[in-house]
């Protein structure tokens, strides 16, 4: 039984606690902290969870084995340096932190630890992105020649209202790493590296806000593939996240040159494509949940480690410098 202390009790909380309570066999949350007082009392009536506002507290406790760190991007690297200098292993919401450098420090901080640490990118568990992991490591595919990403979401304007919602200051950037980076973290992840990057974004395009709501990338792959990103807030009437491999994913079909076709295990539940970025089922979270507690019980690699989400942190990083040169190539960071 795992002793659990979740930091951050705003949105993202949620499905993380519903994943937890369907793994009660598994884990029990100790401790659920913010600073706010009037956040605890309503989190505390909502779910029946004990609350903390007392952080040290949470680090000091030998009992607690696993803090998930649920806070702002721009609070990560210092939480999660703290947690992983008392022996804590980690949970972490994406994304890594908010520049760079602090997520290069963050993964420093977990890898010289003794602790697993894990990052919630949970499109990678997803029946469809698992199936389609596993006939492209057979090899079934054949090359991949060509990958498009397509992320058309809605966001109203009151979203980026809140304060520090959609700065860099707090999120370190807009919809490329606040909301597409699952689908980019999932293209990277079945498809392989990218080599080098054209890409253009706007910041504001649709929405008054700091940071980019619409961007674009041309993409070469490390084996030559070629591909393309498209992704904004600003779709009205928002659809479904989209992955095209070129040999080739249409929706859920693997449509095979000798004429078959299979039909992947459907992801038809709530995407959280429009107003409410909340609306979405827990599901995959509870599927990284369940693979974090595996690593740690079984003293091996989670499925999606901090240095591994670190490359998506560069291919977004490549796309964003390249927007800033009017699109011209940027190498993506090793």
């Amino acid at each position: 039984m795992h002793r659990i202390a979740l930091i951050g009790l705003g949105l993202a909380a949620g499905p993380h606690v519903q994943s937890l309570k369907e793994l009660g066999g598994r884990a029990t949350v100790t401790a659920a902290f913010s600073r706010s007082a009037a956040r605890r009392d309503a989190f505390a009536v909502k779910t029946g969870l004990p609350v903390s506002g007392d952080l040290e507290a949470i680090f000091a406790d030998p009992a607690i084995d696993v803090v998930a760190i649920l806070t702002p991007p721009s609070s990560h690297l210092e939480l999660a340096q703290r947690a992983a200098a008392a022996g804590k292993h980690i949970l972490l919401e994406k994304p890594l932190d908010i520049t760079t450098a602090r997520s290069e420090a963050l993964v420093a901080a977990t890898e010289s630890a003794a602790v697993v640490a894990q990052v919630m990118l949970q499109h990678r568990f997803k029946p469809s992105a698992l199936r389609l992991a596993r006939v492209l490591a057979d090899g079934a595919l054949g090359a991949i020649i060509g990958v498009s990403v397509r992320v058309p979401l809605w966001r109203p304007q009151g979203y980026y209202d809140v304060e520090g919602r959609g700065t860099r200051a707090r999120d370190g950037g807009g919809v490329l790493l606040s909301q597409a980076i699952h689908t980019i973290d999932l293209m990277r992840s079945l498809c392989g590296p990218v080599a080098r990057v054209c890409g253009f974004a706007r910041d504001g395009a649709g929405h008054t806000m700091e940071t980019e709501d619409i961007a674009s990338a041309a993409l070469r792959f490390d084996n030559g593939a070629i591909g393309t990103i498209d992704a904004t807030t600003c779709v009205a009437v928002p659809s479904v996240a989209m992955i095209s491999i070129r040999s080739r994913l249409p929706g859920l079909t693997l449509r095979w040159q000798d004429g078959r076709s299979e039909d992947l295990a459907p992801d038809n539940l709530p995407g959280g494509t429009g107003a409410d970025p909340m609306a979405f089922s827990h599901a995959f979270h509870r599927g990284v949940w369940e693979d974090f507690l595996d690593a740690i019980d079984h003293k091996r690699a989670p499925a999606i480690t901090p240095r591994d989400a670190l490359a998506t942190h560069y291919l977004i990083e490549a796309m964003l410098q390249s927007a800033s040169k009017d699109g011209a190539p940027v190498d993506v960071r090793r």
